[in-house]
């Protein structure tokens, strides 16, 4: 398990909008691991931090988007709720992997694997600057904007 301190996994995966994004060079970083496009916590985060977008660009902070659905999926949940910042895609769950967010849930008496709602912080530097685990949707966006603000202070 990966904590504050460590250095973030390196990756390339997929992304909306024809890219393929390196965490390599990418600059500081906030990286949320959600669990499937359009269910509705996983919607709710993205236009919480859709809508933040630009305050966090102000402070020199990225915001990317990780989930094992396909490309196809995330192009259409960018369409539909006007998504701005990248979806990154990780259908083999290596990256979710790499940074312990592929856990087994238990929903209902089912037991199956998925992701489990994080962020991570990264610095420039690419290493773990906060983590935050099995996230709550309300107010998690601002809790992480007010993060990257303290650390710039």
């Amino acid at each position: 398990m990966i904590e504050i301190g460590d250095k973030a996994p390196e990756f390339t995966l997929p992304a909306t909008a024809e890219q393929e994004l390196s965490l390599k060079g990418s600059g500081p970083l906030v990286l949320f691991f959600y669990p499937r496009d359009n269910t509705p916590g996983c919607t709710k985060e993205a236009i919480a931090f859709t809508g933040m977008e630009q305050e966090f660009a102000k402070l020199g902070v990225k915001i990317w988007g990780i989930s094992a659905d396909d490309m196809a999926s995330h192009e259409k949940f960018v369409a539909k709720h006007a998504l701005t910042m990248p979806l990154l895609s990780d259908t083999d769950n290596a990256v979710c992997e790499a940074y312990g967010v592929w856990k087994e849930k238990n929903m209902y008496g089912k037991k199956f694997f998925g992701i489990e709602r994080s962020t991570f912080l990264i610095d420039a530097d690419g290493t773990l600057a906060q983590v935050w685990r099995k996230v709550k949707v309300p107010g998690h966006a601002e809790a992480v904007l007010d993060e990257v603000k303290a650390l710039i202070a």
